[in-house]
């Protein structure tokens, strides 16, 4: 049956790129097997969705034929799979009473096999290693100016001794005896469909069609196994709360594969001056009433370095003043600081003080 990879997501068909990516990161870092209480069946669901619906191309076709796109160029295949969809092995039970040697295994590798290529064309699909998240903490000044990190994370990684071969150092290859060195295997089933010829990858050299002499002491053939890694991470400029970056290929490895990708979640931690507003930075100032009206200068300690800011006379309450290029670095221009003048008036007046607001009220001040 068709899959409602929007569904999957929770978004609107017409989501954009943006809301498709905030979606997947949302999910991602929830249904995580590594992180407690994921699910990886549902984390399957969700990369599966992201992957089509990231994709231009494959979003198009998945709009059109739905979730069997990949196939509907070849024959309506994808119509046909699902027609044949809600068949089990016991809807056809009077078949072996009646004397037939039918495989009927399990039905969704007969279909697997009959319309996903595995009558002799068909690719094996490439091995991929998981997907891995964790989080890290930034400052908030880091966040906007971008910082380089190293971290250390246990996970399945490339063997450092055969460096991934899973051969012994020195060791010769020789041809694998399970598929004489082809990489795949030939079958042929009988089904109630007829003879149906498949082909898949070779489960002991994994398609390569050679294995070693002797195995890798050290990870025991396998080509990977779980130890700790120092990764490098450049976190980009301007980067917000929350956000996820993605190292491709940085997730944990599989022999004979492609390694799969690490999600990296930014928590920034707040300042207690500056806060963001798109790409501007915004503060207050407390002016006394007296600076307010006559005007003065302040030193102001920006994120990149001091300034001075000149406070005209008779500022408002609550008027902003904007010092340009002092705000988030962008591709094109750096935003701007704002400053929200906020004006405190003294709780007690002074009987001096109080004759001068008197005689500032008669001239109408």
């Amino acid at each position: 049956m068709s899959k409602d990879y929007y569904e999957t997501l929770g978004i609107n068909k017409g989501a954009s790129k943006d809301e498709i990516k905030k979606a997947f990161y949302k999910l991602a870092q929830k249904y995580h097997p590594d992180k407690k209480g994921g699910n990886e069946a549902k984390f399957k669901q969700v990369n599966e969705a992201y992957q089509v619906l990231s994709d231009d191309a494959k979003r198009s076709k998945y709009d059109q034929f739905g979730s069997g796109f990949e196939n509907a160029g070849a024959g309506n295949y994808g119509d046909a799979q699902g027609g044949f969809g809600g068949f089990n092995a016991s809807d056809f039970g009077g078949f072996q009473g009646a004397g037939a040697d039918f495989d009927f295994g399990n039905l969704n590798d007969i279909f697997s096999d009959f319309f996903g290529g595995g009558m002799g064309g068909g690719r094996p699909q490439a091995r991929r290693g998981r997907d891995i998240s964790t989080e890290i903490q930034i400052s908030f000044s880091e966040s906007i100016f971008g910082v380089a990190r190293k971290i250390l994370i246990t996970k399945t990684s490339t063997c450092l001794t055969c460096h991934g071969s899973g051969a012994k150092a020195g060791t010769k290859m020789e041809t694998c005896k399970h598929c004489n060195g082809q990489g795949q295997i030939h079958e042929q089933k009988r089904t109630i469909f007829g003879n149906i010829a498949s082909t898949k990858i070779c489960e002991v050299c994994l398609g390569t069609g050679e294995v070693p002499r002797e195995i890798c002491e050290h990870c025991k053939g396998k080509g990977v196994l779980r130890r700790e890694e120092e990764i490098s991470i450049n976190i980009p400029v301007g980067i917000r709360d929350g956000e996820m970056i993605r190292m491709t290929g940085m997730g944990e490895a599989v022999f004979k594969g492609t390694a799969g990708d690490l999600y990296i979640k930014i928590n920034v931690i707040p300042h207690s001056v500056f806060k963001r507003d798109g790409n501007d930075l915004v503060m207050n100032l407390n002016l006394k009433l007296s600076d307010a009206l006559l005007g003065t200068k302040y030193p102001i300690q920006t994120l990149d370095g001091n300034i001075e800011v000149t406070i005209p006379e008779g500022v408002s309450i609550n008027e902003i003043l904007r010092v340009k290029g002092k705000g988030v670095p962008t591709k094109n221009k750096r935003g701007d600081l704002l400053i929200k003048l906020n004006i405190k008036l003294p709780e007690k007046l002074s009987h001096q003080s109080r004759k001068l607001i008197e005689e500032l009220k008669k001239e109408g001040i």
